[in-house]
């Protein structure tokens, strides 16, 4: 039997107790975005470079605010990410770019051409996924729930596979279960559903089915109360691990009693 307290997520060199990660855009307000990633417990935090106010040299400019400033560095591990990049040229030059303003050579991989549905670029993110590998990156790649790309993206090195539940934004929960669960069967690296989520059930699920952690943003950073909703997340992520390590018993066609029906005393 596992003890809950001892099962932790192991991404490359790091572990963690917390199976959330969080994003920080969309917030209404600073003091939103830090008091929601308080309440969520996650230790992972995502941030936009490209959101970064940075001069045409890539140096932050000290005029503007910066959400770096509004949140403990010493107690979360960041996670620059490429978002808003639609090539592999972008892709790689931002995440370079990360690694010089952080420090940090992890980065969370996106590689997004279409502006309308958001969807990840497969060959593009494969391509980006093994340079960036090659040049000592720890690689958490986006990509749509693709089991054949997932094996590919960890046979070059990743140290996750990211599959989407639906668009980015979308709130529709996990449409891509089935594809999921082939991922989590067959990887040797943690899966990390990241994207489209909209309410802790939904995390749960993804929990329940053997993702070894989610991302969330928007579902979080959208909410009317951003602080109830991440830790209502928080609960969620917890309650799916727990699910999953406990094993759930398996679907049925027919009922069957919980009670026995054999030896029970009846009307004469």
């Amino acid at each position: 039997m596992t003890n809950v307290h001892d099962d932790k997520l192991t991404i490359a060199d790091k572990t963690f107790k917390s199976r959330l990660i969080v994003g920080t855009g969309k917030y209404r307000t600073m003091d939103d975005m830090r008091d929601a990633i308080d309440a969520s417990g996650a230790e992972m935090v995502t941030v936009a470079i490209r959101r970064l106010p940075l001069d045409e040299n890539g140096r932050t400019k000290a005029d503007e605010e910066n959400l770096m400033e509004h949140l403990d560095w010493d107690r979360y591990t960041i996670l620059p990410n490429t978002a808003g990049c639609r090539t592999v040229d972008e892709a790689l030059f931002t995440a370079r770019l990360a690694r010089e303003l952080t420090g940090s050579n992890w980065v969370k991989l996106e590689v997004i051409p279409d502006p309308k549905y958001l969807l990840p670029d497969p060959v593009g993110t494969l391509e980006a996924a093994r340079t960036l590998v090659d040049e000592g990156f720890v690689v958490l790649p986006y990509i749509h729930a693709d089991p054949i790309l997932a094996r590919h993206l960890e046979e070059a090195g990743c140290a996750t596979v990211m599959p989407l539940g639906s668009p980015i934004g979308s709130g529709r929960g996990i449409f891509t279960l089935e594809e999921i669960q082939i991922i989590v069967e067959n990887a040797k690296v943690p899966v990390v559903v990241d994207a489209g989520l909209g309410a802790p059930s939904e995390a749960s699920l993804a929990l329940e089915i053997g993702a070894d952690a989610v991302l969330v943003n928007t579902a979080i950073a959208q909410a009317q109360d951003p602080v109830g909703m991440a830790a209502g997340f928080k609960l969620g992520v917890e309650a799916g691990r727990r699910a999953y390590v406990a094993g759930r018993i398996p679907r049925k066609e027919l009922a069957e009693a919980s009670s026995p029906v054999e030896g029970v005393a009846r009307p004469a």
